[in-house]
């Protein structure tokens, strides 16, 4: 007989926030009352470019794209997020439309952490709201740090630069890596057409550089790749 899974629980999972970390056992418990439980199979669009921000998100497991949506049918990823991660907070701040669209790129579970919890919490405790600083000001941080990337760095920089971001060892020496998210996401990521991150892969495997299989990428030198992007 299959086993349920046990209920899952909030107010633990907010408390392990940095966000939230701080907070004593009734603050956290206030918000997580007010905290709803989002399932999101692959799929889903959890809020579209207008819609009403009413809160903010946190994934709980999964990967959330936020993207922005051309009238002529294209799409720009802004953002992929996974565990742990947040989304919408300047824009619950701001009181105005979500700006992006945000849907899930596989099965995923989130929380919806309502504005109104927020708002309360921020009159009783002035420290939360310098969290939330700290929070948006690392967003903002690594916007800044991706327009340099698409500015200052070839398409090949980019790609290598990606690559690299994915290992957790640099001084491993070889690694094998599976892609977290279709090439044409990552591509859009990183301001490539697919045609272009396409030929930059082959371009990497055909010097020995990386080896390819579907999803897989096989790094053979970590070091001699890091010196490419030179």
């Amino acid at each position: 007989m299959p086993r349920a899974n046990p209920p899952f629980k909030v107010a633990a999972f907010l408390s392990n926030l940095p966000l939230f970390r701080e907070l004593d056992r009734d603050e956290i418990s206030r918000i997580a009352a007010a905290t709803l439980q989002i399932d999101a199979p692959r799929g889903t669009v959890l809020f579209r470019r207008g819609d009403v921000c009413t809160g903010f998100h946190i994934v709980i497991y999964g990967q959330i794209k936020l993207a922005l949506h051309a009238e002529q049918g294209g799409e720009k990823v802004m953002e992929i997020l996974d565990k742990g991660q947040s989304f919408g907070e300047a824009v619950m701040f701001l009181e105005k439309p979500y700006m992006v669209t945000a849907e899930a790129l596989i099965d995923s579970k989130l929380l919806h952490v309502a504005r109104t919890a927020v708002f309360a919490e921020l009159d009783r405790d002035p420290q939360l709201a310098r969290r939330l600083l700290a929070s948006l000001s690392m967003r903002l941080h690594h916007l800044v740090r991706d327009l340099e990337s698409y500015t200052l760095h070839s398409g090949t920089q980019r790609v290598i630069g990606y690559l690299l971001g994915l290992v957790d060892d640099p001084d491993a020496g070889s690694v094998t890596l599976e892609l977290p998210v279709r090439k044409n996401i990552i591509s859009s990521r990183l301001n490539l057409t697919h045609e272009h991150f396409s030929r930059i892969l082959h371009g990497l495997d055909s010097a020995g550089l990386i080896s390819m299989h579907n999803q897989q990428i096989r790094i053979p030198d970590i070091a001699k790749l890091h010196a490419h992007t030179a």
